[in-house]
């Protein structure tokens, strides 16, 4: 924490509390948060968040704040030591906030599933953060923490065990429960509008290397596909059936990458990272996968084209709607990563969770990192700051967390199979 941020009037504000992932995020910090917090809600609406207050019967303080207001989010950013700020899409509404906090020395933690938002806040922020000693934690929910801290789990017990580097290395959404979200739908409508209006930007956002510090400094691994299929038992033996592409993975990859090359390549200058989901072992999968692939594509060509876009605008969740109580309740998510090292050794690491991924996990998760940043200061990764990822900002704090909140995240080695 920098000198600047010691003396806040609270330790952590939630910005957008009264939008759907906000309030849930409020929810889980009122059960959670222990006596002597000193939290705070934010949003536009006074008479909203003040209900909001009342449902929740605690007597935080209120903040009024609009993004587009400069004076608001520095009046913001200065209120707290952390802000959790859970209003997207980040492209359009998120800049202002993050080079507030990075001037102010105020540790920030975001939902962002955007590579532009992503790479425009680490070229614009992260000397600044790095100076005034800010913690810019980007993608603290689904996306990406089941990835990046799912890798990182994994290279620390390799790391125990003295079994080498990790190279090859799959993330498998192996089952998965739960409603779809009208703001990660938002957040994809503008990043299609941008990509599509811009050469140099469709071209930055195709890249592995996206969000990596250095590009020229990242390894030639050769092609890394982001929507692929595979044979399962390419990835493990245990493995059956056709995996299909994963739609966050052009997304998730990156911020792993990101956090490998924070971490002066810890994985190993050899790592490839891919990510793609189970679609059963019935023989049907192949074509399971291919369908998939083909609908993935399809789903982007339908947003990115006027007509199309008007027809699905009326079948899609709206922004700040989601799931009812019982399917957030009765959701989950198993993410089962496989790695082999270059010992040789073959190692798995598992992240697992109840309720639904997008909106009651995710609450768990990024307030979770929020109560890190405040009460583990001593458990985080030395880091001079910076704009970071979960794994680079968060680490073990984090991992010890989510463990106490119920979720699953574990590694172990896997038996070396025996040659034919």
């Amino acid at each position: 924490m920098s000198e600047q941020a010691r003396h806040r009037e609270l330790d952590l504000v939630v910005y957008g509390a009264t939008g759907f992932v906000g309030a849930l995020v409020a929810e889980h910090l009122a059960a959670h948060a222990p006596e002597g917090t000193r939290i705070g809600l934010a949003g536009r609406s006074a008479a909203k968040l003040e209900s909001l207050r009342n449902r929740l019967g605690v007597a935080w303080p209120l903040l009024t704040a609009d993004a587009a207001s400069t004076a608001d989010v520095e009046r913001l950013a200065a209120s707290a030591h952390v802000v959790i700020t859970t209003v997207g899409p980040y492209s359009k509404y998120g800049s202002a906030l993050v080079r507030a906090c990075a001037a102010a020395g105020t540790d920030y933690l975001d939902l962002n599933g955007e590579v532009m938002f992503a790479r425009a806040s680490a070229d614009e922020n992260d000397d600044v953060a790095r100076s005034t000693g800010a913690r810019i934690v980007h993608s603290c929910g689904f996306d990406s923490v089941p990835s990046d801290i799912g890798v990182h789990v994994l290279h620390e017990k390799v790391a125990a065990d003295g079994a080498g580097d990790l190279t090859d290395t799959t993330l498998v959404l192996t089952s998965v429960r739960g409603g779809f979200s009208g703001g990660t739908i938002d957040s994809m409508r503008h990043v299609l509008d941008t990509v599509r209006r811009d050469r140099t930007l469709r071209r930055m956002a195709a890249s592995p290397y996206s969000l990596s510090p250095s590009r020229a400094d990242e390894p030639d691994l050769g092609r890394q596909e982001d929507l692929v299929t595979l044979p399962g038992p390419h990835v493990d033996p245990s493995l059956r059936g056709t995996l299909a592409p994963y739609f966050m993975a052009p997304y998730n990859t990156r911020v792993v990458r990101r956090s490998n090359a924070l971490r002066n390549w810890a994985y190993g200058r050899r790592f490839r990272y891919r990510e793609v989901m189970s679609v059963g072992t019935s023989p049907l999968s192949p074509l399971l996968a291919v369908g998939t692939k083909v609908s993935v594509g399809a789903f982007a060509m339908g947003l990115s084209l006027p007509p199309t876009r008007f027809l699905l605008d009326r079948l899609l969740p709206k922004p700040g709607t989601g799931p009812d109580e019982r399917t957030r309740r009765t959701g989950h998510f198993t993410m089962d990563l496989f790695t082999t090292t270059t010992t040789g050794a073959r190692y798995t690491a598992r992240f697992r969770a109840k309720g639904d991924p997008g909106y009651a996990a995710t609450s768990v998760m990024i307030a979770e990192a929020g109560l890190a940043l405040v009460l583990d200061r001593d458990a985080l990764p030395p880091s001079p700051g910076g704009v970071l990822t979960p794994a680079t900002g968060l680490g073990n704090a984090l991992v010890t967390r989510l463990r106490a909140a119920g979720v699953e995240i574990s590694a172990r080695a896997l038996p070396t199979p025996v040659p034919a």
